[in-house]
């Protein structure tokens, strides 16, 4: 494994009996309070992550406090990164969660750098800061009180309500520093929530936290992701979805189709399979180009949404429409692949302004494949 650049004591007694040498490992543990789960407590070089030049993204930089998600969605986009540790993509992503145990000491003696230039810095891009282990290790109140206390904007990206124990910093850090904060949320159905992001907040607890940000005088852009061919996209999934966003007090909602990367796709297609094989077919056909869905579905989907953000007024917003479904732009999908129309209300807002940074129209490329970092 890639270790090497975060060697704390090879030796610690406390790894646990049988697992494999790890470079740069501290120690593995579980605990009683998350079954199922292994923490590999490690130390990292660096906290700031530099976006690929070239990338369409509105920012440059990222910060992942954890690597691997015991979210544990079957279609996560971010488990193919998970491979570049020596772990699979598929249950060793839901159960092998890194954590940088140090991130805190390392972020802020970046951000004191004489170079640092208080550029904005997304959470979330990768792996959800605030899945189950953010419950143990904390990480995150260190996160948003360095970025806030070096001038830093920053933007948080999380199904984890457990956001809501730092609502009161945020909205401190919100009176020196823009802040974004965005939620991800698109399956309704209980079972099919079950199945698909087993360890995921409900969506109504999900709404609930969307409401407490705006409570609190915070920005919340929804991205309404991944809407799944034949299992989420019927107009009344939709209509539910968009009115229960809307009367949440979300400032922008943008609606994202499924996107199958390398690693999500097997597991997904796996999923599929065994729960919906009537649906591989069309789904064969839907991503025959890759991990995009087909341009017709884009339009479909398209023609679908339109009305709706309408009809409950969340095309007025700065932040409505149906991302990745224009099939004349280039590819599109969740975030880190090249598609930078976020959310009114996720991306720190500019200074004296009412809105955010301009958003251009993304430019297809490689580096869109390479934002998912360390």
């Amino acid at each position: 494994m890639r270790w090497d650049t975060q060697r704390l004591d090879a030796d610690e007694s406390t790894t646990l009996p049988g697992m494999p040498t790890m470079r740069g490992l501290l120690r593995s543990v579980q605990v009683p309070e998350f079954p199922g789960l292994t923490f590999h407590e490690v130390r990292s070089k660096s906290a700031l992550n530099a976006v690929p030049a070239g990338s369409p993204m509105p920012f440059r930089w990222t910060i992942n406090p954890y690597r691997g998600c015991s979210h544990s969605c079957t279609y996560c986009y971010a488990r193919g990164s998970h491979e570049w540790l020596g772990f699979d993509a598929g249950r060793d992503f839901d159960s092998q969660v890194v954590v940088k145990t140090n991130l805190v000491d390392v972020l802020r003696r970046e951000l004191a750098r004489p170079s640092w230039r208080r550029e904005h810095i997304a959470l979330g891009t990768n792996t959800d800061p605030y899945q189950r282990a953010e419950g143990r290790y904390r990480l995150m109140p260190g996160v948003i009180s360095a970025l806030a206390g070096s001038g830093t904007p920053f933007s948080i990206l999380t199904k984890g309500t457990l956001l809501r124990r730092d609502l009161p910093l945020l909205a401190a850090a919100a009176r020196d520093v823009p802040i974004g904060l965005g939620v991800s949320l698109a399956i309704w159905d209980d079972e099919l929530h079950a199945s698909l992001e087993p360890g995921v907040p409900s969506p109504r607890a999900r709404l609930e936290l969307v409401r407490a940000i705006t409570d609190a005088g915070l920005s919340c852009g929804v991205f309404l992701a991944p809407v799944l061919p034949g299992l989420t996209d019927r107009r009344a999934d939709l209509d539910a979805a968009l009115r229960a966003v809307a009367e949440a007090g979300a400032t922008g909602v943008t609606v994202v189709p499924l996107h199958l990367r390398p690693g999500a796709r097997e597991w997904f297609s796996a999923w599929l399979a065994r729960e919906h094989p009537q649906l591989v077919p069309r789904y064969q056909q839907l991503y025959r180009r890759g991990a995009t869905v087909a341009p017709e579905y884009r339009r479909w989907l398209a023609g679908r949404v339109a009305p709706l953000l309408e009809q409950y007024g969340l095309d007025r917003q700065g932040g409505g429409e149906a991302r990745g479904v224009d099939a004349d732009a280039a590819p599109a999908g969740i975030p880190g692949d090249g598609d930078s129309d976020f959310p009114a209300g996720s991306l720190p807002r500019a200074a004296g302004t009412g809105t955010g940074p301009r958003q251009e129209r993304p430019v297809a490329g490689p580096a869109a494949e390479q934002l998912t970092l360390l």
